[in-house]
């Protein structure tokens, strides 16, 4: 069985008793609260001391109406001091201060009920349950605005939440104007860098992104694909690039290059291109754009490459499987080098005149094409990317 609140064995006249001296109380603990709460150390007038003197004379109103009952300590009443909690942090204030103010509010109330009580008559011994029943009050009170604190956060995280996704859809649409992207941040508490990256990782490895990334991150969903606008600080690249390398950690992501935050687009299609490049079973770490310029390149349209291929690679059809892959490694190595044979030789780890008999069987199935540079520059392209791997 629950016990019975502490007022419930204060004299049932208790509260007839005390409740002609309101007013004077209640002044008194407005007073007592200005002089005490840095946070309210302003007249009491206008809104805030109305909404103030309101709480406090609910508050004590209802206190005098239990002493006796086994009544709950807020009625109707409690949502007044839920929407004080809610107020608090509307005006730009911590709950402490209001916690403090409840806590004061009890202490001079006490001191002036247990005066009059006693200058009424009431025993000591009747009097005992009155501070307790004031202090026990006071955290109902507490704990009411104690909530509405909490569900104005949570609603201005939602409402913060959702500004910052529909500003990341303006900053990848390409099609915002710059007011009403700078408005738009303004309202999500997200100041605009000069620059961004865009990162896109996959459905499956986006739980938990923007909590790795941080509040600097924009998180949103583009294309099926999860993606974050982050802030590129390129006066601190390696501090930051190390940052952002630590927080994607064990998840597969791709890293746009840094852009105006006006061309973050770019960042985003680039970002996307590499994901395709770089294929669906890719794992680990995250890929940086600015790390894999040339395998995007030759990557980005393999029917281009392979068409090239087919041209330029042509000759070495005319050899079985084995010899061909030895004379493409060969050319290779050779056309890097700028036919120095004998970095050659290092290269592919044989002899230099293993070097000499490849190039002459290279010489007889390609003839003049290897003294054109334009076809040597394809050659090496196609070579290139026909061992391309994504690091």
């Amino acid at each position: 069985m629950p016990s019975s609140p502490p007022w419930s064995v204060l004299p049932p006249e208790t509260g007839n008793l005390l409740r002609p001296y309101l007013p004077h109380v209640v002044d008194d603990v407005l007073g007592t609260i200005a002089a005490e709460v840095p946070s309210y150390a302003r007249p009491i007038e206008g809104r805030f001391g109305e909404n103030l003197r309101l709480g406090v004379e609910v508050a004590l109103t209802r206190f005098l109406e239990l002493p006796g009952t086994s009544a709950p300590a807020l009625g109707a009443d409690r949502a007044v001091y839920v929407r004080l909690g809610a107020g608090e942090l509307v005006e730009g204030r911590t709950l402490t201060a209001l916690l403090t103010a409840y806590r004061i509010g009890a202490r001079v109330a006490y001191r002036h009920f247990t005066a009059l009580a006693r200058g009424s008559g009431v025993t000591a011994e009747q009097l005992l349950p009155l501070g307790e029943a004031i202090f026990v009050y006071v955290d109902e009170l507490s704990a009411a605005s104690a909530e509405g604190y909490a569900a104005e956060q949570s609603a201005r995280a939602g409402e913060r939440d959702r500004l910052r996704r529909e500003l990341a859809g303006l900053l990848l649409s390409g099609r915002a104007d710059a007011r009403l992207i700078g408005e738009t941040a303004a309202a999500a508490g997200w100041t605009l860098p000069a620059a961004v990256a865009v990162i896109t990782v996959p459905p499956g490895n986006a739980e938990g992104l923007g909590t790795s990334l941080g509040v600097g991150a924009l998180v949103a969903t583009h294309g099926g694909r999860s993606v974050a606008v982050v802030p590129a600080d390129s006066a601190a690249q390696s501090s930051w690039r190390a940052l952002l390398t630590t927080a994607l950690a064990g998840r597969y992501a791709v890293v746009g290059p840094a852009r105006p935050w006006q061309q973050a687009p770019d960042s985003m299609r680039l970002a996307q291109l590499a994901d395709r490049v770089a294929g669906p079973d890719r794992e680990g770490s995250a890929l940086w754009i600015s790390d894999n310029v040339v395998p995007l390149l030759l990557g980005g349209d393999p029917g281009l490459i392979e068409e090239l291929a087919a041209c330029r690679l042509a000759p070495l059809s005319a050899v079985r499987p084995a010899t061909r892959e030895r004379l493409a490694d060969t050319l290779l190595a050779w056309l890097s080098h700028r036919g120095e044979r004998g970095r050659v030789a290092l290269t592919l780890h044989i002899h230099p005149q293993t070097v000499g008999y490849r190039l002459g069987q290279l010489r007889t199935l390609f003839g003049a094409d290897l003294d054109d540079p334009d076809i040597r520059f394809e050659l090496e392209l196609t070579l290139r990317a026909r061992r391309l791997t994504w690091r």
